[in-house]
């Protein structure tokens, strides 16, 4: 990866000066509001379109609801799973912050000391997008325009060549997709489990989108008890008059 952080003709390195030169000539407060998006901001906003995701599948309900709330639980999962194996990449690659490769960048947050290749942010903000995109397509969509943007702003602040952006959006990616089969597997029966359940149903349908569900097997349960107290009441009083008949 040296040759990847030599400057020259490398469409990497140009790439970088060239969003990382917009920096140099914005005002402060605006590489301030970057500085804040690009480190937490995308990452908050990610999480809030995840639970926004999943309350709308829960109150949508359908048949597809328990397989929806199972993508948003693997989503997360597959974030982390991804930035561990990035652990391994980055001690392998081994391949320096920009900023300590090439000078003149404006470099709007200090203290990373760790290896560039490839981006925790990027691989983090594109896992729960394509985990999105598997439970709702709309939501998943806004996840991707997201990490589009975190991607960007990497760069922007000086800490990520491209190149570590392209290979983060690659990781997250693959291993949601590929371990994906095997993640649904797993966590699809326990979210169908748990939609069956009484006390753990709303985490899949809102409450009154339960048309096979607890709460409608409790209504059953209460008709079937009142239709036979109805039907003890009506043979107890033929009885009587029967009883009734016969001593007249």
């Amino acid at each position: 990866m040296a040759g990847l952080a030599e400057s020259g003709s490398n469409p990497d390195v140009d790439l970088l000066y060239d969003i990382n030169g917009l920096a140099k000539d914005a005002p402060g407060w605006f590489d301030g509001i970057m500085k804040f998006v690009g480190e937490w901001g995308i990452l908050l906003a990610m999480v809030l379109l995840v639970l926004g995701c999943w309350w709308t599948v829960r109150r949508r309900g359908g048949e597809d609801a328990a397989s929806s709330v199972a993508a948003l639980i693997w989503a997360p999962l597959a974030a982390g799973i991804a930035v561990l194996v990035n652990v391994p990449i980055r001690g392998v690659v081994e391949r320096p912050r920009p900023f300590r490769e090439h000078e003149g960048l404006e470099v709007l947050i200090g203290g990373k000391t760790d290896y560039s290749f490839v981006s925790d942010h990027a691989t983090l903000v594109m896992a729960l997008a394509v985990g999105l995109f598997m439970a709702n397509r709309k939501f998943g969509l806004l996840g991707l325009g997201l990490a589009l943007v975190e991607g960007f702003l990497r760069v922007y602040m000086g800490v990520h060549y491209p190149t570590d952006v392209i290979g983060g959006f690659a990781l997250g990616t693959a291993v949601v997709l590929l371990l994906s089969p095997l993640a649904m597997a797993l966590l699809t029966p326990v979210t169908r489990a748990a939609e069956r359940s009484a006390r753990a149903g709303w985490v899949i349908r809102a409450r009154g989108n339960f048309p096979d569900g607890p709460e409608g097997s409790d209504g059953a349960d209460e008709g079937d008890e009142q239709a036979i107290s109805e039907a003890d009441a009506e043979a107890e009083a033929g009885a009587g008059a029967e009883e009734r008949g016969l001593a007249a």
